[in-house]
């Protein structure tokens, strides 16, 4: 599986648990502080890297130190980063999540420079000859854009996927919606696919993306596990019962997972089920590169795990 996971790369700082920021000039101790690559291209890449995918990230960073920071975080897991341009102008998009004891993480973000990737940043041959693209927050870089790339992609037989960084608050469907006839699967959450659809209910929000040109579309539900739709219909995949001490990441190594399942010839439900595991694996630590799983790893966690009760 050659893979390119193009979209959002993120420095994430993260500090564990945090229950409240302390008064005045106060310090508050902490168990853990970690920094990591996230975002929804190099988060997927990560875990796709530790599946046994052969992975090239695109997009854009600073050129920073920041920068040097995520890509040589990205480099040490095997990924390929020549694909990322460096924007003199702009610094590395980074966030700090104080996770809380529930493992729930509200974000102090930097945009930086992710939605200065431009079609004069894309290296189509690479693109071209890839097996699957990977588009990390089509709307950050812009509808337009994201459309000519995934074209692009589809017309050189690749298959496409994309998943949504921002919330579903900040969402409308114009944002997405001249991307989503040429993505064959599209990942969001639960609360993202709401919120860009502008509706209450998911079986709303999926009739929504299905009429806009989405292919299948594997919407993750936290504790709930995935849903899946098609033009067929649908069904939810369970998730895994781990004690979960961050969701940091959890959604790209859902996609990673369900994308390398679908490479490898699985169904649709078996794919889901490797994404839900891989999920499961990244939520029992500290952001989104945490664990030393492989897929006979994550096979075997699906095979020898309950379902109930999970991220």
């Amino acid at each position: 599986m050659k893979v390119i996971t193009l979209g959002a790369h993120v420095l994430d700082i993260l500090v564990r648990p945090v229950d409240g920021i302390p008064e005045g000039q106060q310090t508050a101790l902490v168990q853990d502080i970690r920094i990591t690559a996230a975002g929804t291209a190099a988060g997927t890449a990560l875990t796709l890297a530790k599946l046994g995918a052969q992975v090239r990230t695109a997009g854009a960073v600073g050129a920073d130190p920041s920068g040097d920071f995520l890509l040589s975080l990205l480099n040490s897991a095997g990924i390929d980063t020549a694909l990322v341009v460096r924007k003199q102008d702009q610094p590395t998009s980074s966030s700090v999540l104080p996770i809380r004891p529930n493992g729930e993480r509200p974000s102090l973000h930097l945009l930086g420079a992710n939605p200065f990737y431009t079609l004069d940043d894309v290296d189509w041959d690479a693109l071209a000859a890839a097996d699957f693209l990977h588009l990390g927050g089509p709307e950050l870089i812009g509808a337009a854009t994201a459309a000519r790339i995934l074209r692009h992609a589809k017309a050189n037989g690749v298959t496409t996927s994309a998943d949504l960084i921002a919330p579903g608050s900040l969402g409308n469907l114009d944002a997405i919606a001249p991307a989503l006839p040429h993505i064959d699967y599209f990942l969001p959450n639960d609360e993202q696919a709401l919120g860009f659809t502008g509706t209450t209910d998911l079986p709303t929000a999926c009739k929504i993306l299905h009429e806009a040109g989405a292919g299948t579309l594997a919407i993750t539900q936290g504790a709930a596990g995935a849903l899946l739709s098609t033009a067929e219909g649908s069904q939810t995949i369970p998730a895994f019962a781990v004690d979960v001490v961050d969701t940091t990441g959890c959604g790209d190594a859902f996609s990673a997972g369900f994308l390398r399942g679908i490479a490898l010839g699985r169904d649709l439900r078996a794919a889901a089920t490797l994404g839900n595991a891989a999920a499961a694996l990244v939520a029992q630590g500290l952001g989104s590169d945490f664990g030393e799983f492989d897929l006979t790893a994550a096979d075997a966690f699906a095979a020898g795990n309950s379902t109930g009760a999970s991220l």
